[in-house]
Protein backbone atom coordinates (compact mmCIF):
# COMPACT_ATOMS: atom_id res chain seq x y z
CA UNK A 1 0.00 0.00 0.00
CA UNK A 2 1.40 3.47 -0.88
CA UNK A 3 1.43 6.37 1.79
CA UNK A 4 1.07 9.68 1.40
CA UNK A 5 3.97 11.52 2.28
CA UNK A 6 3.51 14.07 5.26
CA UNK A 7 6.34 16.95 5.62
CA UNK A 8 6.76 19.76 7.99
CA UNK A 9 7.60 23.21 7.41
CA UNK A 10 7.86 25.19 10.68
CA UNK A 11 4.52 25.16 12.21
CA UNK A 12 2.57 23.37 9.52
CA UNK A 13 2.40 19.70 8.37
CA UNK A 14 2.22 19.70 4.24
CA UNK A 15 0.59 16.87 2.81
CA UNK A 16 0.78 17.05 -1.16
CA UNK A 17 -1.60 13.79 -2.46
CA UNK A 18 0.26 12.81 -5.61
CA UNK A 19 -1.52 9.63 -6.30
CA UNK A 20 -5.00 8.25 -6.63
CA UNK A 21 -6.84 7.78 -3.20
CA UNK A 22 -8.03 4.26 -2.50
CA UNK A 23 -9.91 4.21 0.52
CA UNK A 24 -7.37 2.49 1.83
CA UNK A 25 -4.75 5.10 1.80
CA UNK A 26 -7.28 7.94 2.12
CA UNK A 27 -7.73 6.39 5.90
CA UNK A 28 -3.97 5.30 6.52
CA UNK A 29 -3.60 9.45 5.82
CA UNK A 30 -6.28 9.91 8.70
CA UNK A 31 -4.17 7.84 10.80
CA UNK A 32 -0.52 9.11 9.88
CA UNK A 33 -1.57 12.76 10.01
CA UNK A 34 -2.79 12.57 13.48
CA UNK A 35 -0.15 10.88 14.61
CA UNK A 36 2.01 13.26 13.12
CA UNK A 37 0.33 16.67 14.17
CA UNK A 38 0.67 15.02 17.82
CA UNK A 39 4.29 13.98 17.16
CA UNK A 40 5.33 17.66 16.51
CA UNK A 41 2.89 19.74 17.61
CA UNK A 42 2.17 21.63 14.65
CA UNK A 43 -0.77 24.25 14.45
CA UNK A 44 -1.78 23.87 10.65
CA UNK A 45 -2.28 21.20 8.32
CA UNK A 46 -2.35 22.40 4.15
CA UNK A 47 -3.06 19.20 1.70
CA UNK A 48 -2.32 19.93 -1.60
CA UNK A 49 -4.41 18.44 -3.72
CA UNK A 50 -3.19 19.77 -7.35
CA UNK A 51 -2.65 16.37 -8.93
CA UNK A 52 -6.15 15.29 -8.19
CA UNK A 53 -8.45 15.45 -11.10
CA UNK A 54 -11.49 13.80 -9.43
CA UNK A 55 -12.53 14.03 -6.05
CA UNK A 56 -15.77 11.45 -5.23
CA UNK A 57 -17.60 11.24 -2.29
CA UNK A 58 -15.39 8.98 -0.08
CA UNK A 59 -12.49 11.38 -0.40
CA UNK A 60 -14.38 14.45 0.10
CA UNK A 61 -15.32 13.13 2.98
CA UNK A 62 -12.20 11.97 4.40
CA UNK A 63 -10.70 15.49 3.55
CA UNK A 64 -13.60 16.93 5.72
CA UNK A 65 -12.75 13.59 8.65
CA UNK A 66 -9.41 15.14 8.55
CA UNK A 67 -10.31 18.30 8.97
CA UNK A 68 -12.14 18.02 12.29
CA UNK A 69 -9.14 15.32 13.43
CA UNK A 70 -7.25 18.38 13.36
CA UNK A 71 -9.09 20.40 15.00
CA UNK A 72 -9.74 18.12 17.82
CA UNK A 73 -5.90 18.56 17.66
CA UNK A 74 -5.46 21.87 17.94
CA UNK A 75 -4.53 22.65 13.82
CA UNK A 76 -6.11 24.56 11.68
CA UNK A 77 -6.28 22.60 7.81
CA UNK A 78 -6.15 24.47 4.54
CA UNK A 79 -7.07 22.32 1.05
CA UNK A 80 -4.90 24.09 -1.63
CA UNK A 81 -4.81 23.45 -5.00
CA UNK A 82 -8.34 22.57 -6.23
CA UNK A 83 -8.95 22.35 -10.06
CA UNK A 84 -12.32 23.76 -11.00
CA UNK A 85 -13.13 20.60 -11.92
CA UNK A 86 -13.03 19.50 -8.34
CA UNK A 87 -14.56 21.98 -6.90
CA UNK A 88 -17.55 21.57 -9.53
CA UNK A 89 -17.97 18.35 -8.48
CA UNK A 90 -18.13 18.64 -4.63
CA UNK A 91 -20.92 21.10 -4.91
CA UNK A 92 -22.67 18.55 -7.10
CA UNK A 93 -21.80 16.02 -4.80
CA UNK A 94 -23.47 18.26 -2.37
CA UNK A 95 -20.09 18.12 0.04
CA UNK A 96 -19.73 21.68 1.67
CA UNK A 97 -16.29 20.09 3.15
CA UNK A 98 -17.05 21.77 6.86
CA UNK A 99 -14.19 22.63 9.05
CA UNK A 100 -11.85 23.40 5.44
CA UNK A 101 -10.54 26.51 4.31
CA UNK A 102 -9.68 26.48 0.68
CA UNK A 103 -6.82 28.56 -1.01
CA UNK A 104 -5.64 28.51 -4.52
CA UNK A 105 -1.86 27.49 -3.56
CA UNK A 106 0.14 26.56 -0.90
CA UNK A 107 1.90 29.73 -0.27
CA UNK A 108 -1.98 31.32 0.57
CA UNK A 109 -2.84 28.41 2.49
CA UNK A 110 0.23 29.03 4.14
CA UNK A 111 -1.35 33.22 4.94
CA UNK A 112 -4.54 31.35 6.16
CA UNK A 113 -2.82 28.77 8.63
CA UNK A 114 -0.91 31.86 10.08
CA UNK A 115 -3.51 34.40 10.01
CA UNK A 116 -5.91 31.74 11.92
CA UNK A 117 -3.25 31.10 14.64
CA UNK A 118 -2.97 35.12 14.67
CA UNK A 119 -6.84 35.44 15.17
CA UNK A 120 -6.79 32.74 17.83
CA UNK A 121 -3.86 33.79 19.82
CA UNK A 122 -2.94 37.77 19.26
CA UNK A 123 0.87 38.56 20.17
CA UNK A 124 -0.43 41.70 21.20
CA UNK A 125 -1.69 40.82 24.54
CA UNK A 126 0.19 40.66 27.36
CA UNK A 127 1.40 37.28 28.72
CA UNK A 128 0.62 37.84 32.24
CA UNK A 129 -2.57 39.85 31.69
CA UNK A 130 -1.42 43.32 33.56
CA UNK A 131 -2.51 46.48 31.60
CA UNK A 132 0.57 48.76 30.85
CA UNK A 133 -1.44 51.05 29.58
CA UNK A 134 -0.58 54.58 28.43
CA UNK A 135 1.22 56.72 31.29
CA UNK A 136 -0.62 59.61 32.67
CA UNK A 137 0.49 62.85 34.60
CA UNK A 138 -1.04 64.96 36.77
CA UNK A 139 -0.02 68.39 37.59
CA UNK A 140 0.14 69.70 41.19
Amino acid sequence: MERVPILKIGEILLVSIQLDMSDQTALQLQEDLAERIVATGCHGVIIDITALDIVDSFVGRMLSSIASISKVLDAETVVVGMRPAVAITLVELGLSLNGIRTALNVERGMELVADARADEFPYDELVDGSDDGPETTSSP
